[in-house]
């Protein structure tokens, strides 16, 4: 007997009691989606060469031109505190995004819309948002999880022939109902029942569901003129045990008789549409269902699909813009601002933050840009997009959160001159909706990545389910063997696979071996706990935290490579040591949590060479501060997607940065003297270039004051 048959058939029973108990819904979730170089991470030998293979982001003509002049136009139109105040877009705005096909990004010409790709259409929702979130939310949302992707990959072609067209040019405005007010992030135990039936219309016998519904949190609901719709699809005539036929999605048009929408719900008191809708016994035709009677029953799987592309686009969008708006408005208003003789950006508890803000931002950015250019040749990394989804969103909530901190009294005075306030009040909806950043860390990073990612986790599960002890017995031994590597590896040391940018050559070695110690961590806390890990979700949060900054810090490298600008280095390895750092902790806090008292006493050898991580030194961040403060060329390719808006504090401050230029060797004195000397003509009157002085100072004082309003 071979030795992989001897060690199937032993393990076979206790393997299959170990498993957890999984359900067709949760078998869908973490099977959906393609895997990448997370894969690699899981292995604990990440293969560098894999990772430059990726290439760079490219843009095609039609997109940049897209970029270039519809969004800058549009950008140029919105007013972000007049849209909050209004709590809706100007009429125009909705006009201009429906003749632009704002709404069909993802729709292929041949249907009508612009057929852009996965990085295009990221940054258009990014440039959007870094002038107005509400803006931003409703051009995302069809172009996300709704009709459209669903359509696209699962719609009969009479669907897609009817709706695609009317989508990309906005005569339909969807939205798509899944969550109800008893399943959030729970959402596979949607109550919402379809009972199949049949009707008589217009003299003929139509199959279709009488469904009763009551959904919540959707996003265009208020607006929407076709709804799309998940719901249990059940057969009365079947078995008891058999009558579920699964979540089943379908498009209903507005109005439909039964269904109502109701009133709005405002998020945060955020401008875009947002609500709930219901219904019951609401008749649904068996040709609405997406895809037909041969789809019934497969809702599940379609959304679970979409969403490993679309959390890796809309959301980390969003959170990508918070992050660049966040660091120009500080880093601006730094060099403006004067207190105690200095502008306040050189001061160092300012300039702490400021780097903060911006090695977050340059290891997220590299997160997003590398997993678009997979999504481009068509990989669905759910893994990577639930791992977007939390950092990018996190950051984006850090970020505005460390600028709200440095603007003081002139970031919380409500009104048209404000900086950031919109944006701070918008956070927190990023981090809750598309699966609560909470829940997504453990259940899904980690929890769908341990099964999708490892190399052998997924060979073991399906073998034991199916009784194959040969197939178990090579899927263990095979297990064995990759823990054994990275045991060495964790206590030896790693060598490097591929060929890493020579200028981080060290920072590779170290992602490496912290890719070994999170591999071999990762088993252990499997095999220790076995199926009690899943519910150990501080545990499983922090596996997911350490895969999710090794992913950024790989990012990092392969930003650096493709674009080749050596004076990013300093930006790129700040970037990389403080994702490092970061595993690196979550590493030794989840040693010191695993139920194991002989492992603790091994521990510190098992973590071999992460004691060498250490924070930037102060020197170091101090320099980065000044490099940004003094070189607009760096700022610039930090951010390059923050767009002008028509009018507020943002186009105030970008307004005052660019006046300063021409007296930028004089504006620490005349930053002194705007406090000091009135009238401003006086202040102005020393300097070299008397008028360009003034206008600045002008400009300048109109950052500085903040909105008054009427008794």
């Amino acid at each position: 007997m071979a030795i992989a048959d001897w060690v199937g058939k032993l393990a076979l029973a206790p393997f299959a009691r170990a498993l957890p108990t999984m359900g067709e819904t949760e078998r869908a979730a973490l099977e959906a989606g393609t895997v990448g170089f997370e894969g690699d991470l899981f292995t604990g030998r990440p293969d560098f060469d894999a990772l430059r293979a990726r290439g760079p982001n490219r843009l095609n003509a039609a997109e940049q031109a897209f970029l270039d002049n519809e969004v800058r136009e549009l950008c140029a139109m919105l007013d972000d505190n007049a849209i909050d105040a209004a709590r809706d877009l100007p009429p125009e705005v909705w006009q201009f995004l429906r003749e632009k096909k704002f709404f069909g990004m993802i729709i292929p010409r041949e249907h009508g819309g612009l057929g852009f790709g996965d990085f295009a259409h990221a940054t258009v929702v990014t440039r959007i948002a870094t002038v107005n979130i509400a803006t931003a939310v409703t051009v995302m949302v069809p172009n996300s999880l709704g009709p459209a992707e669903l359509l696209l990959h699962y719609g009969t072609e009479a669907q897609r022939r009817h709706y695609l067209p009317q989508l990309a040019d906005g005569r339909e405005l969807p939205c798509f109902g899944l969550t109800s007010p008893y399943a959030g992030s729970d959402a596979a135990a949607i109550p919402d029942t379809g009972v199949l039936t049949e009707r008589e219309i217009d003299g003929r016998r139509v199959r279709g569901f009488l469904v009763t519904f009551d959904k919540r949190y959707i996003t265009l609901a208020p607006v929407a003129t076709v709804v799309g719709l998940a719901f249990h699809a059940i057969d009365p005539t079947r078995a008891q045990g058999e009558q579920d036929l699964g979540i089943t999605c379908a498009l209903l048009p507005v109005p439909t008789p039964g269904m109502e929408i109701g009133r709005r719900h405002m998020p945060m008191n955020s401008a875009f549409m947002n609500g709930p809708i219901r219904g019951t016994d609401v008749f649904v035709p068996m040709d609405w269902v997406i895809g037909g009677e041969a789809q019934v029953g497969q809702g599940w799987r379609m959304l679970m699909e979409s969403l490993a592309a679309g959390r890796a686009i809309s959301l980390p969008a969003l959170g990508s813009a918070l992050q660049p708006t966040s660091l120009y408005v500080v880093n601006g208003y730094g060099r403006i601002r004067e207190q105690f003789g200095l502008p306040i950006g050189k001061f160092h508890a300012v300039a702490a933050l400021v780097v903060r803000i911006a090695l977050e931002l340059y290891a997220s950015d590299a997160a997003r840009r590398y997993t678009a250019a997979a999504l481009d040749q068509g990989e669905r990394p759910s893994v990577a997009s639930a791992i977007l989804k939390v950092q990018l969103t996190e950051a984006g909530r850090r970020a505005v959160n460390d600028g709200m901190d440095i603007l003081g009294g002139k970031g919380i005075i409500r009104g048209p001159s404000n900086l950031l306030g919109v944006a701070y009040r918008h956070a927190p909806i990023a981090i809750t909706v598309e699966g609560a950043n909470l829940l997504t860390r453990a259940l899904i990073i980690f929890g769908q990545g341990a099964v999708r990612c490892h190399p052998h986790v997924l060979d073991e599960m399906h073998a034991a389910q199916a009784g194959d002890a040969r197939a178990l017995g090579r899927a263990l031994l095979g297990h064995a063997s990759h823990v054994a590597r990275n045991l060495w590896r964790s206590l030896a040391g790693v060598r490097v696979s591929g060929r890493p940018p020579a200028d981080l050559a060290d920072e590779a070695a170290q992602i490496a071996r912290l890719s070994a110690q999170f591999a071999l961590t990762a088993d252990l806390a499997m095999g220790l706990l076995g199926g009690r890990l899943k519910r150990m979700e501080l545990l499983s949060a922090r596996l997911g935290d350490i895969l999710s900054n090794l992913y950024l810090a790989a990012a990092c490298l392969w930003r650096y490579e493709v674009e080749a600008e050596p004076k990013l280095l300093p930006l790129a390895r700040g970037a990389v040591r403080t994702q490092l750092l970061q595993a690196a902790v979550s590493l030794r806090e989840l040693h010191a949590n695993l139920p194991s008292r002989a492992l603790d006493l091994v521990s510190r050898l098992l973590r071999g060479g992460t004691r060498r991580l250490r924070p930037l030194r102060d020197r170091e961040v101090l320099a980065l501060a000044e490099a940004l403060r003094s070189d607009p060329a760096l700022l610039a390719r930090l951010c390059p997607d923050v767009s002008e808006p028509r009018t507020g504090g943002l186009h105030d401050l970008m307004h005052a940065l660019a006046l300063a230029e021409p007296v930028a060797d004089e504006l620490d004195q005349l930053n002194t003297a705007l406090r000091r000397v009135r009238p401003l003509e006086a202040a102005a009157a020393k300097s070299r270039d008397p008028t360009a002085a003034l206008a600045y100072l002008k400009a300048a004082d109109r950052v500085i004051q903040v909105d008054d309003v009427a008794l």
